[in-house]
């Protein structure tokens, strides 16, 4: 089983086995459509695509009509019905991928974690370490019967944005946003209407997990990064624009042997959109 990273030699092996079902999760902030156009031009044989805005997330708004975030959490039973579609059953091995080192592809490993699945893993290195190798690639889109995946216990652990706003007192954990240090800081901000960060909050930009080559650092070297940041994995949530990315450091943290910290889904997103909440710059 794999659960955290896999590389494009191991994915190639099993790239037949009808028991692994491999994602394609590319996706573009600013153009929504790239992903799946990227996808119809080509993919990983046998690859299905999933939509981040449409399928890994869920209502903006709630019930109250309060603000989420830009992509917050689906219900679980949603998820867990996208799951099926792709054809996952509770013992199958999925890989997700991307092109963009991993960001959107740490969404849905987080994810399967959440509703129980500890088979999912990410490409190291996305497509790019597949194409370089000289892999199969494909633009047709393969058809899978439905799957059976139940949602079990989750493996993972969130907060909202409640407990964020109490630990402004408490400091019970340290949070970590995952965004760019320009965007940390108030700077350059163009996603989100606000600029600046959580008040206490510190930086850790998911790229820094990476290699040059797009590959995640070893796990020793991560670990040395990352409990710079975070003394203790089960006090430290993670967060970012909009729960993506904080996944890509909680990714981090598994690959480093560091596991048990926590995700804010709404994150920056939510917590920008009420003026009462204080921001720092």
């Amino acid at each position: 089983m794999y659960t955290t990273l896999i590389s494009a030699a191991e994915l190639a092996e099993h790239i037949e086995d009808p028991r692994w079902v491999v994602i394609d999760c590319r996706h573009d902030l600013v153009n929504l459509d790239a992903g799946r156009e990227g996808y119809a031009i080509g993919h990983i044989k046998g690859a299905q695509f999933v939509n981040l805005e449409t399928e890994l997330s869920g209502e903006k708004r709630g019930v109250d009509g309060a603000f989420r975030g830009r992509h917050p959490l689906p219900a679980r039973a949603e998820f867990v019905e996208v799951l099926r579609r792709l054809g996952v059953n509770d013992d199958t091995q999925v890989v997700a991928y991307d092109a963009h080192g991993g960001m959107y592809a740490a969404r849905l490993w987080w994810m399967l974690r959440w509703i129980g699945h500890p088979a999912v893993a990410v490409l190291d290195g996305g497509m790019a370490a597949w194409q370089s190798a000289g892999l199969p690639m494909d633009a047709a889109v393969p058809s899978r019967a439905p799957g059976s995946i139940e949602a079990k216990p989750s493996l993972v652990e969130t907060v909202d944005m409640a407990a964020v706003l109490a630990n402004l007192e408490s400091g019970e954990f340290t949070v970590v946003d995952a965004r760019a240090p320009d965007r940390f800081r108030g700077e350059n901000e163009t996603i989100d209407p606000v600029g600046g960060h959580i008040p206490g909050a510190v930086n850790r930009f998911f790229k820094d997990n990476l290699q040059p080559d797009g590959k995640f650092k070893d796990p020793a070297q991560l670990r040395a990064e990352l409990t710079a940041v975070v003394a203790d994995p089960s006090k430290a949530v993670m967060q970012c624009g909009s729960g993506v990315t904080a996944c890509h450091n909680l990714l981090a943290l598994e690959v480093a042997g560091l596991p048990g910290a926590a995700l804010y889904p709404g994150s920056w997103s939510e917590w920008s959109a009420d003026p009462s909440r204080p921001v720092a710059r």
